[in-house]
């Protein structure tokens, strides 16, 4: 079986599976950031813009810039968004394209362990971000379990199947955060985890969503259809899912924040 990688091609699947899940511990996020109104943002990794949404609708702020690698993920990004606050260009979190003290706050949602370099990817954050202004991230506990799809990913592996896995897994740990932070000189430090619960309408409904996740997705179009139908009743049979009633997941993330030096 080839070794299968992991691809952000498809905008409105990921709304379906990720962009619920993000939106849900996003809210808590930003409970937890508390920012001022009319602040200018930078949404690293944005994705298909789940979180940009939130930076709109919560944070009336005076600019969002979305940096994203994913043309297919920016294109529905730009579709879903009427605001008009908020602008979408294809860049590098270890590069951003964007000069020195650009921006009040820098975010990146569900995507450091993404980065391949993570520190240089905090370091750019903090660099773009003026004097006093902060830096913030949250993360699937990925290594711990607090990922939406553990329960599939678990099965998977117990299946022998490739574990796809992000390529700075590592970087979710509360306290591998907060070297990263540290080290590119951000100060007043905070952490927190952050649990989130979604309910689906019924056990297909979870496994439609959850095979459209770029992780799962990445093994699936390698499987037979007899593998499928054996993990997928695995799942179930982990789960305990009654087909005919709502399944309701959690999911962990560990959140962080902290201020350019002044």
């Amino acid at each position: 079986m080839a070794e299968p990688q992991i691809r952000f091609d498809d905008g409105a699947g990921y709304e379906r599976m990720m962009g619920k899940w993000s939106r849900l511990a996003g809210e808590v996020f930003l409970d937890w950031l508390k920012p001022a109104s009319g602040l200018r943002w930078i949404d690293v990794g944005c994705g298909n813009g789940a979180f940009t949404e939130l930076l709109a609708e919560r944070c009336r702020p005076a600019e969002i810039q979305g940096v994203d690698p994913s043309e297919a993920q920016l294109a529905f990004a730009r579709s879903r968004h009427s605001a008009g606050i908020a602008q979408f260009q294809k860049g590098d979190a270890m590069g951003l394209p964007f000069a020195d003290n650009s921006f009040d706050a820098a975010v990146m949602a569900l995507v450091i362990f993404f980065v391949p370099d993570p520190s240089a990817g905090v370091a750019e954050m903090a660099r773009v971000v003026r004097p006093g202004g902060q830096v913030a991230s949250y993360a699937w506990d990925i290594e711990n379990g607090g990922f939406p799809s553990e329960p599939l990913l678990a099965e998977m592996r117990a299946m022998g199947l490739p574990a796809i896995r992000p390529p700075s897994a590592a970087a979710s740990r509360m306290e591998n955060l907060r070297t990263l932070w540290s080290g590119a000189g951000l100060e007043r430090i905070e952490t927190r985890e952050i649990t989130v619960q979604r309910t689906f309408a019924d056990f297909d409904d979870f496994w439609g969503a959850a095979l459209l996740g770029a992780s799962i997705k990445a093994t699936v179009v390698t499987m037979t259809p007899d593998q499928l139908e054996y993990l997928k009743e695995r799942v179930r049979a982990q789960l305990g899912a009654d087909p005919r009633k709502p399944v309701t997941l959690s999911a962990r993330a560990n959140a962080i924040r902290g201020h350019v030096a002044d």
